[in-house]
């Protein structure tokens, strides 16, 4: 991997705009670059912003083959609204085999579930990239407070954070100036939207941070994915 000054960029893109850092890590790292998303409650304003830049971008999605009905509609709305680059991962063990297998692992094991329905595949095809782009932001969660835009990642990539110091208010400012669709179970609720209700996702209650609803009740507020590098490695 080429050598970055993480910090002197970090503090640079402090001040900057989301598409600054998304053309720095174009240019950067183009045509090894991917773009990471779930479809789920905010994914269609960087889905928009990087294919304004990049329109041929790989788009990572990984069907778990747990997902809310309505998170899979809302995303062949944005694969055909901006012409995405799809590119679908699915688990080597299909869902009906799976639950055959384990039960509900999702309820006794839900790391154990993630790592083998999300992060599996999602690791196998991140080897395919230099870079890896993804939406998450600050005040999501206490997990993701203290994130820098750019950082070294899985020993041999760059992992880039466009959003990271957005508010709420500006992401809404945006989808509504692009008129971008947004996931219908928003409305009731879901700020944060992962695999069905039985698995892992129930609506947020007020005055709870955005992901609350996830793995309500587990000691667990991410998958995995975006856990610190040296835990990925």
């Amino acid at each position: 991997m080429k050598t970055y000054d993480f910090d002197q960029l970090n503090q640079s893109f402090e001040s900057q705009t989301p598409e600054d850092v998304i053309r720095w890590a174009v240019k950067e790292f183009s045509p090894n670059i991917a773009l990471a998303t779930s479809f789920g409650a905010e994914s269609a304003v960087l889905l928009h912003m990087v294919t304004q830049i990049d329109p041929n971008i790989p788009v990572l999605f990984t069907n778990t083959g747990f997902h809310f009905k309505e998170t899979l509609e809302h995303r062949d709305k944005l694969v055909a609204r901006l012409k995405l680059n799809l590119r679908e991962l699915k688990p080597e063990i299909p869902t009906e085999e799976f639950l055959a297998k384990n039960g509900k692992l999702y309820e006794t094991h839900p790391d154990a579930c993630c790592a083998v329905n999300k992060i599996a595949p999602f690791e196998k095809a991140l080897k395919d990239y230099q870079a890896w782009i993804t939406g998450i932001r600050r005040n999501q969660a206490d997990t993701r407070k203290d994130r820098p835009f750019v950082t070294p990642d899985r020993d041999t990539m760059v992992k880039v954070s466009p959003l990271l110091n957005w508010t709420n208010k500006m992401f809404w400012d945006y989808a509504k100036k692009h008129d971008l669709p947004y996931h219908p179970l928003w409305e009731k609720g879901y700020l944060s939207i992962g695999c069905s209700p039985e698995c892992c996702t129930r609506p947020v209650q007020l005055g709870e941070d955005p992901r609350a609803g996830r793995w309500a009740g587990k000691n667990k507020i991410e998958c995995g994915i975006h856990v610190p590098s040296e835990n990925n490695k």
